[in-house]
């Protein structure tokens, strides 16, 4: 009883240590992503992981708190990739991943997470793993085993037999059961429910054919209408968002109709699209930055020819339909489909947004208070505002000016902790 009282007492303390860690920060300026602005020698105050107040230098600070001081810098909050695949990389594609054990890809998901969060993003949407790795990177991470960012899973994405979810690409003879494959509205409700049990906090399904699959057309519809509303209701009973992949028109529209949050890729949305995204408040996650990676080093990774051909079919046309959605209203979102192009680089597609269509805020907006707001999540991340997490990066100069100052960022902080940080500044 002793022994066991001694360890509470030391737990509690622990515990008030903590809470009562408060850290100040202090910079040139900030972004306010909500309001669109910049602020002026900002002064940010995190308690216990989360900001508690937003003042201007110059006002009192706890005596006992930890100072940042960030003079030249720009600061912005975390940022957010709505679409990556941590446990994939794009150097074993086609039939070369099958060199590798199952677990391999966990091990490339360990460092993926670490390369994701010292690249300035902080939370991610994995949407899609198999063997339910997002899961155990989002444990490992929590529990503090391993560095990266705060993990959205959704577990295995669902598909149907035979489309860009299956395992496609080998004969009869060799076997390839896939966890996540089902047909019909009471298979998927069933799904749903699986992947629930086992950590998903998203739902991702495949409502057309893909780039990256090997035998289906890029735009062919692969779900009915009555199977994407099963996917969808049995996912909002639960509590759960809806991504779709969906490159074609049909499907795009149909997924929209069932009630999806997120589309993922839209390559192929037109007007109608556009009208029944901003009637039903669906977000279009649009990866525009790809195109440029598979195409300059596909062939040499092992992607298919007939993926090969499907991108250049596809990804410019991506791209006019990204700048068309924007001009039409649609909520676009920061989604980049990392594991496809090197995870880490994912604000390399910052600047390709800009090019396309997008201001500079409204690119960092996508990735922060918009993601956030598509996350169901904007008391947790997205803004500098009190309240939510102490997750902040810092970059020279000023990302409105050059948004691809954002490929290089030297100061994020998760939590109120400083996970990465250049030997030239100094904390006090």
């Amino acid at each position: 009883m002793k022994n066991s009282t001694l360890a509470l007492v030391a737990l509690n303390l622990f515990a008030t240590s903590s809470y009562a860690d408060t850290v100040v920060v202090t910079a040139d300026r900030m972004i306010d992503v909500i309001a669109g602005r910049v602020v002026e020698r900002p002064q940010i105050t995190i308690m216990d992981g989360r900001i508690s107040s937003i003042t201007s230098q110059g006002a009192p600070v706890a005596p006992d708190a930890r100072r940042i001081d960030l003079p030249g810098m720009t600061l912005l909050p975390g940022l957010i990739d709505m679409h990556v695949h941590l446990t994939s990389d794009p150097h074993f594609s086609g039939y070369r991943d099958l060199e590798f054990t199952d677990n391999f890809w966990t091990v490339v998901g360990v460092a993926n997470a670490k390369r994701t969060l010292e690249a300035g993003f902080t939370t991610v949407r994995n949407v899609g793993s198999r063997n339910f790795d997002d899961v155990a990177l989002k444990q490992g991470i929590e529990r503090g085993f391993i560095p990266g960012p705060r993990i959205v899973p959704a577990t295995y994405a669902i598909g149907a037999t035979g489309g860009h979810c299956d395992s496609t690409g080998y004969p009869p003879s060799i076997r390839t059961p896939m966890d996540s494959v089902a047909n019909g509205p009471d298979q998927l409700r069933a799904m749903v429910r699986k992947l629930h049990k086992y950590g998903a906090e998203v739902i991702k399904f495949c409502g057309t054919g893909g780039v990256l699959s090997k035998t289906d057309a890029v735009g062919a519809q692969q779900y009915d209408l009555t199977e994407m509303k099963a996917i969808v209701d049995e996912a909002h009973m639960l509590g759960l968002k809806v991504a779709v992949h969906a490159h074609g028109t049909s499907g795009i529209k149909d997924a929209i109709r069932a009630g999806v949050d997120t589309i993922e890729h839209a390559s192929l949305a037109d007007e109608e699209a556009f009208a029944l995204a901003k009637q039903h408040g669906a977000y279009f996650s649009m990866d525009i930055y790809d195109d440029d990676y598979i195409l300059a080093e596909g062939e040499k990774n092992g992607v298919f020819k007939e993926s090969l051909e499907k991108e250049r079919v596809i990804g410019r046309k991506q791209r006019e339909t990204f700048r068309a959605a924007l001009k039409a209203g649609v909520k676009m979102i920061f989604g980049t489909d990392g594991g496809v192009y090197p995870n880490g680089d994912n604000a390399k597609q910052f600047a390709t947004m800009v090019t396309w269509g997008m201001t500079p805020m409204q690119a960092i907006q996508a990735a922060t208070v918009t993601a956030a707001e598509a996350l169901g999540r904007s008391t947790d991340v997205g803004a500098i505002a009190p309240g939510r997490y102490g997750d902040l990066i810092a970059v020279a100069g000023d990302p409105l000016a050059d948004v691809s100052i954002l490929q290089s960022v030297p100061f994020v902080m998760k939590g109120g902790d400083v996970v990465k940080q250049s030997p030239q500044r100094s904390l006090q």
